[in-house]
């Protein structure tokens, strides 16, 4: 596994810009003899997005008043092809736009290039995520996640790193790529200026939770919430 900035593109500590992840840029990370870009999510990357959050048994539950239509206006049965129609992917949008605007938020999109998920044992699920994640040069979004820096008064001032909405596709599973994602957003989280990286993950992901015992994280505090609406 290696990770490269992309060609002609670096980047720039929290330090030098000030600016949050105003000086991020997108960087190359080559796995499992695939190569998959980790960029900034744009606009059109949203429903895309929407359908990897949805792609799981609470993600379902915490979407599910999103009617999800396909690219022919039909109602869809599952999560791809997931395409909100309108009016319900008006809260996305809104969401989308306040991320983009704050310095401090970055929507990741992670994309693989054009037929490298055509290999043998891979159709069906690459054929899944072409239909629910092309973007418009061909690549496929078949991953995401969400980081942000905190600034904070305690522990002298240190600003925090949290990283949330981590998903996986199907079609890029089992290869390490949630591993080798973890490592890049501590690193891009140093590059920043972070000095701790923090997140939440419900109780029910056990999975989850042995998957971030074996990074480091300590399970130090307990996680609350509470709606507002």
């Amino acid at each position: 596994m290696t990770t490269e900035a992309a060609p002609g593109e670096g980047e720039s500590s929290q330090g030098e810009s000030g600016r949050g992840f105003d000086g991020f840029s997108p960087q190359n990370l080559d796995l499992a003899g695939r190569t998959f870009v980790i960029r900034r999510a744009t606009e059109a990357d949203v429903s895309a997005i929407v359908a990897l959050l949805r792609d799981d048994v609470l993600g379902a539950a915490r979407e599910a008043e999103v009617e999800v239509v396909d690219r022919a206006g039909a109602v869809a049965a599952g999560a791809a092809p997931a395409i909100p129609d309108a009016e319900d992917a008006a809260p996305y949008a809104r969401a989308f736009a306040l991320i983009d605007a704050d310095p401090n938020q970055l929507l990741v999109a992670i994309t693989e290039a054009a037929g490298q998920a055509d290999t043998p044992g891979r159709a069906e699920s690459a054929e899944q995520s072409r239909s629910a994640g092309q973007t418009r040069d061909g690549s496929t979004v078949v991953g995401t996640l969400q980081l942000s820096l905190l600034p904070s008064l305690s522990r002298r001032g240190t600003l925090r790193l949290q990283i949330e909405a981590v998903r996986v596709g199907p079609s890029a599973q089992g290869i390490g790529l949630g591993t080798a994602v973890f490592e890049w957003a501590h690193e891009c989280g140093r590059r920043f200026g972070a000095g701790l990286v923090q997140l939440t993950t419900d109780k029910s992901r056990t999975g989850a939770q042995r998957f971030y015992d074996r990074l480091g994280y300590v399970a130090s505090h307990e996680g609350m919430k509470l709606p507002l609406d």
